[in-house]
């Protein structure tokens, strides 16, 4: 079953309603125009939020709400307040709010997505450095060495994964014309199945916090195992990990393990896994043939390994065009990952043996930011190809001929990580993995609560008496919300009447603390005359206070009068206890 997920719609919203508030912005000269800028932005803040929850978008969201409602504030309240006080109460709204937005994130269920449409698999893909759609090997001459980075993974252990768990599948190449293999187009009733259910939601499973830079091919990188988060991803038939619609930006996701078998692995093969054009490679499929008479699998498996091993078969990454897989294997016997699991895959075909090529990543760095937890590191360096065969009462099993052949140390190794030799570099590189060590610390937070983890709180709070749901939720909102605005009345209190009389007490005391006491029955302007005929060092900035305090209290003032007698009143009385502070 295909389906869609809102990211691309989402996307195209947030950034158009951002545009507009620009636009709006531009020619806004009421207040009116002004306020419809600030929602707007608040707006698409929302939206954005709802679609990217890693880190740095995270940052800019908290940042735009902020200023959208500062910006909101400052309407209301006038020029009157200083940015730095505008801003300080947006931050208030925003906590206040945030309790709210706490019981709506762990109570209010998860829900699929509204309405499907097909996904149309492949759509708009590209050949890109790493990993591509269709492989073949036989026209790169000289394999580039991309060391931009591809994905970023980090396990719930903590701990790195044993060289032979390292292979991290993308896609799987099924048709094979005799020189290029291709992805298949599968049926849109069959382009995904739903991954593994875990019988235990309440179980603490590993699982494995991914976070993969945009590509356009519509599959991402997974072990192969557990079961993804059912509102973004499906894995289809062949064991892709893919996106319900295709995306070509940055994806975070979350895989966790289950421990029950993948369907995708126990699938039975069809008739299309053991094609191979007859006449394409005549000297592979004389020699596969001569495997076919061997009782099982196992045994042809077996002496495909004996005679790759037995030949000068070497690794290299320059290996020249090579046209035919009969070419590699029998003349130049030399070349990368692809020319072997092309090679073998179609071997096994020609013995009789379901086969096909996968292509993804192996192995990785090993890093251990400073903050978060370590994580693997995959550039598209690490690209690799392999094969799978069928194997019956074991299903689908990884080979990967490449070991095979004569080659430098593996990439599987999932080393520590390094530093260039280039200082600058090696700082860069370094302030890199620190910032990523921190995004996905993050994002496993924000993924790690999904459908599975919401239920099993849900099961803890309720049972099976779930009816209360929305009466809790409801009354739990209500009740935040009232405790919100009175503590955002409570926080306002300094702009009452009562609250500047606390604020004067606190100034009176540090000018007793200065020998400046305020006698029995002596007004505020006899004590800023006593203190000029005193010769007060703070005389003129005391007497403009006490008529800023008496402006407020007595003074008929409009609304804009009286916030602009406010934002007086709130510079002065700073500045005269910063004043007085120094002086003590």
């Amino acid at each position: 079953m295909a389906g869609l997920d809102f990211s691309a719609p989402l996307s195209w919203l947030s950034a158009g309603l951002l545009l507009l508030a620009g636009l709006k912005l531009a020619e806004a000269r009421s207040l009116p125009e002004r306020r419809l800028v600030s929602l707007l932005t608040l707006i698409g803040g929302g939206v954005q939020g709802a679609q990217q929850g890693e880190l740095l978008p995270s940052l800019l969201q908290l940042l735009a709400t902020a200023l959208g409602l500062a910006g909101l504030l400052a309407l209301e309240v006038g020029s009157g307040l200083s940015w730095r006080a505008v801003l300080r109460r947006s931050l208030a709204v925003l906590l206040a709010a945030l309790p709210v937005a706490l019981v709506l994130f762990l109570l209010v269920p998860r829900i699929e997505p509204i309405w499907q449409t097909p996904n149309l698999r492949g759509a708009g893909a590209s050949a890109v450095t790493g990993l591509n759609s269709e492989l073949d090997p036989g026209r790169i001459s000289n394999l580039a060495d991309n060391t931009g980075p591809a994905a970023r993974v980090s396990f719930s252990s903590g701990q790195l994964p044993e060289p032979a768990e390292r292979y991290w599948r993308v896609i799987v190449h099924e048709q094979f014309d005799g020189q290029r293999w291709k992805q298949r187009e599968l049926p849109s009733n069959r382009l995904a199945e739903p991954t593994a259910a875990d019988s235990n939601p309440e179980s603490k499973a590993s699982s494995q916090v991914w976070l993969v830079e945009s590509s356009p091919v519509n599959a991402l990188p997974w072990d192969g195992s557990g079961r993804a988060n059912p509102n973004q991803l499906r894995v289809n038939r062949n064991g892709e990990l893919q996106p319900l619609q295709a995306s070509r930006e940055r994806q975070a996701y979350l895989v966790r393990a289950t421990g029950s078998p993948q369907p995708w692995q126990q699938r039975q093969p069809i008739l299309a896994d053991l094609e191979l054009p007859a006449g394409s490679n005549p000297q592979l499929e004389t020699l596969g043939a001569s495997w076919g008479d061997l009782a099982t699998p196992e045994q042809r498996l077996a002496a495909a390994k004996q005679w790759f091993t037995q030949q000068d078969f070497r690794y290299s990454t320059t290996p020249g065009t090579q046209r035919g897989l009969d070419v590699f294997l029998f003349e130049r016997r030399e070349g990368f990952c692809g020319h072997y699991a092309s090679a073998f895959t179609a071997l096994m075909r020609a013995a009789g043996v379901p086969a096909r090529v996968v292509s993804g990543y192996l192995g990785g760095t090993w890093v251990r930011p400073l903050s978060g937890a370590p994580y693997l590191d995959l550039r598209h360096s690490n690209a690799h190809a392999w094969s799978e065969v069928w194997l019956p009462g074991q299903g689908w099993q990884r080979i990967d001929p490449s070991a095979w052949a004569t080659a430098p140390a593996s990439r599987a190794d999932g080393s520590e990580a390094g530093g260039s030799t280039n200082p600058i570099g090696s700082w860069l590189q370094w302030l890199q993995w620190q910032w990523w060590g921190l995004d996905l610390a993050w994002s496993r937070w924000w993924l790690g609560f999904d459908q599975a983890g919401q239920e099993a709180l849900l099961q803890r709070l309720f049972g099976d008496q779930r009816q209360w749901l929305g009466a809790v939720v409801l009354g739990a909102v209500a009740g935040l919300v009232a405790l919100a605005l009175a503590w955002l009345q409570w926080l306002q209190q300094p702009d009452r009447p009562q609250g500047r009389r606390r604020q004067l007490n606190r100034v009176l005391q540090l000018l007793e603390q200065q020998g400046l006491q305020l006698q029995p029955g002596e007004t505020l302007e006899s004590l800023a005359m006593r203190a000029r005929e005193a010769d007060y060092g703070q005389a003129e900035l005391l007497t403009e206070l006490v008529a800023s305090y008496n402006q407020l209290l007595f003074a008929p003032l409009t609304g804009p009068q009286r916030r602009q007698a406010e934002a007086r009143w709130h510079r002065l009385r700073k500045e005269l206890g910063t004043r007085q502070l120094k002086a003590l």
